[in-house]
């Protein structure tokens, strides 16, 4: 029987504007309060799915092994990802698979992890790393807006080392173990966004389409996304599945909340009808 458990991989800050877009600071700040400096906490959590055969971990946090400067732009606290497996009785032997749903550096820095002479190693050693050819290729030669979020220190070890695998670019592909992966653009070119049969349920692991709960609503949208008017149209067809079909989804960056169910109200927006943990499924 496959099991699910939410992994934490840390916090880290981002920019308040920056995470909600044109929305006025007057409004975002109720949601997650700023620093002095602007910057709200974000959470970095994760997903391992064990089907008994393969236990597969979905993203995995920003790692350690970028140097003091880079880290003093977001203000990590606590890489406790090894530390959440061992909570449940797993060590990074035991990953069979890690999917990457894009390779932004706070969702694919854990994948990689420096030795004390200074190599890049795969952080979990016995894992097949996942990602989307069309993805990669544009990770490798980014936009202005994007540089900074593709690190080939977080790339290209993978590529050396051969342990780098591609998900055709195929909308509801059928992965492993029943899990179908969809395709969204607005973000960036190519994320994948898996859909877990759970049970009675269907678990849908985020990533950036739908980063914090606080993104429901539809003007909410990060100026992070390379194609903001691509994301609204992708929330709205999205959304309109979830609500049909009583997804659970699963919220990467969201400081507070693990899961949300979604339904409408007399007024057809979008809310949030349930928040929920994987534990409660």
């Amino acid at each position: 029987m496959t099991r699910l458990y939410a992994l934490n991989a840390g916090t880290f800050k981002l920019d308040g504007g920056a995470m909600f877009g044109v929305v006025p600071r007057i409004l975002w700040e109720r949601l997650n309060p700023p620093d002095a400096r602007n910057l709200c906490s974000w959470a970095l959590r994760c997903i391992l799915i064990d089907t008994g055969q393969r236990r597969i971990l979905v993203d995995c946090g920003m790692g350690t092994k970028q140097d003091t400067k880079f880290f003093s732009h977001y203000e990590p606290t606590g890489h406790v990802l090894h530390e959440s497996l061992a909570q449940y009785g797993f060590e990074r032997n035991d990953i069979t698979d890690v999917f990457l749903t894009h390779l932004h550096f706070d969702h694919c820095g854990g994948a990689l992890e420096r030795t004390v002479d200074g190599a890049i190693v795969p952080s979990f050693p016995n894992a097949t790393y996942w990602s989307c050819k069309e993805h990669l290729d544009w990770a490798l030669t980014p936009n202005a807006r994007e540089r900074a979020s593709f690190l080939k220190e977080n790339i290209m070890p993978l590529l050396e080392q051969d342990v780098l695998k591609f998900i055709p670019e195929e909308q509801d592909y059928e992965w492993l173990e029943g899990i179908k992966i969809f395709f969204a653009y607005g973000h960036t070119h190519a994320m994948m966004i898996p859909k877990i049969p759970y049970g009675e349920n269907t678990v849908v692991f985020c990533a950036d389409l739908l980063p914090s709960s606080y993104h429901v609503s539809m003007p909410y949208v990060m100026s992070y996304d390379t194609r903001p008017l691509l994301t609204l149209e992708e929330k709205e067809r999205f959304f309109a599945e979830v609500v049909g079909q009583n997804y659970v989804l699963f919220l990467e960056h969201d400081p507070s909340h693990e899961c949300i169910r979604l339904t409408k109200d007399d007024r057809n927006r979008y809310i949030i009808s349930e928040y929920l943990s994987l534990q409660n499924l």
